[in-house]
């Protein structure tokens, strides 16, 4: 048996890096995925590499309207959402000052208010059958600073209180809420940041390397295990938790 066999599991931003990686392996556990993403190609390709235990959705978690006709169509076809896995998300790079507001807005906006809205318009669900994971992904830059990431170290935290807060109130209605937070990840999100942001990209890459007590950056993989961890119900006692997976970044401080 598998350790998700029978749940119906919705992951955000699955079309690539670690949603991907989750989707693959909630699949491989027995779930029934929903592969949502505003970037329909990516989820189609992501639900291709799975068969068909999986579905593909396009949506911006950021409209309210569409969470909520989301949250309606999968509960209404599948019968029941047993996890959220909110993982969707954009980068900013910049401090207080190079941080324009447009930029701090946008991923406050995606990081944060995406978050609520999914959960917001799932919640009732789960209330009704008295169970359910929500997974929201944070970072292990709500434990540390990180120079130039004003506006994703303020969602991130963001999302980490959200995360406790949200527990607090859900626990009644046998809903566990916590947090993944990763260091750095290879994946075509960091991919793209170090091209961005060095002139040399693999300067870029020895310098995360060396914030790395384990001196090399995770793979989607390692939080997809963390993620399945949480989906599952071995961690049936596990509430309003950030889980770390980090390398040691933020041991080593």
């Amino acid at each position: 048996m598998g350790r998700l066999d029978g749940k119906v599991c919705v992951i955000t931003g699955a079309g690539s890096g670690i949603g991907r990686a989750s989707a693959l392996l909630f699949a491989a556990e027995g779930a029934r995925v929903v592969v949502a993403d505003v970037d329909v190609d990516g989820a189609g390709e992501t639900v291709a590499a799975i068969g068909r235990a999986a579905i593909a959705e396009q949506l911006d978690v950021t409209d309210e309207a569409q969470t909520v006709a989301f949250a309606k169509k999968v509960a209404e076809r599948e019968g029941r959402i047993d996890v959220l896995f909110n993982n969707a998300g954009i980068a900013g790079v910049g401090d207080v000052v190079e941080t324009e507001p447009d930029l701090f807005d946008r991923v406050m906006r995606v990081n944060v208010r995406g978050v609520y809205l999914m959960s917001r318009a799932i919640v009732p669900y789960m209330i009704e059958r008295k169970a359910g994971s929500i997974i929201n992904m944070s970072s292990c830059i709500a434990e540390i600073g990180l120079a130039r990431r004003v506006s994703y170290a303020a969602s991130k935290g963001a999302v980490l209180s959200m995360t406790k807060s949200m527990q607090a109130d859900l626990a009644q209605h046998g809903i566990r809420v916590n947090a993944l937070l990763p260091g750095t990840i290879l994946t075509p999100f960091v991919e793209r940041y170090l091209k961005d942001s060095y002139a040399d990209p693999e300067e870029g890459m020895a310098s995360i390397r060396k914030r790395q007590l384990s001196n090399d950056l995770g793979r989607p993989e390692d939080v997809a295990n963390a993620a399945l961890y949480l989906a599952s119900d071995e961690s049936r006692f596990v509430l309003a938790s950030g889980l770390i997976i980090d390398g040691g970044v933020t041991g080593a401080k």
